[in-house]
């Protein structure tokens, strides 16, 4: 990832609008900021949340709340608690998360 003609700043999480996505069950919410091709977002995931889709995009993705719970294609399951992370390239592994508990995320894609 080229991070280029990001001039410095500060984001307060709390004034940046907050987007509604539905799961297969539960919600996500999304407040997202967009740097150049770098999308950067704190996402909520209410408790019972199940994505939709199996995502093929690239993330960089930090648990700092709650609990997630990651499966990919292929079968393997991983379980996050806060201050837990993971990444995966475009394209290269489908996954899909949901979480029991709920959770807040920072990600970067």
């Amino acid at each position: 990832m080229q991070m280029a003609d990001i001039p410095f700043g500060v984001t307060d999480w709390s004034q940046v609008e907050r987007t509604e996505h539905k799961g297969d069950t539960g919600m996500a919410y999304w407040r997202t900021q967009k740097f150049g091709p770098i999308r950067v977002r704190m996402v909520e995931y209410t408790p019972g949340y199940l994505a939709d889709h199996w995502c093929v995009k690239g993330h960089v993705l930090l648990c700092t709340a709650g609990e997630l719970h990651t499966e990919l294609e292929d079968g393997r399951s991983f379980h996050l608690k806060a201050g837990m992370s993971y990444q995966v390239a475009d394209n290269a592994e489908p996954h899909r998360s949901y979480t029991e508990t709920g959770a807040t995320l920072f990600i970067v894609d």
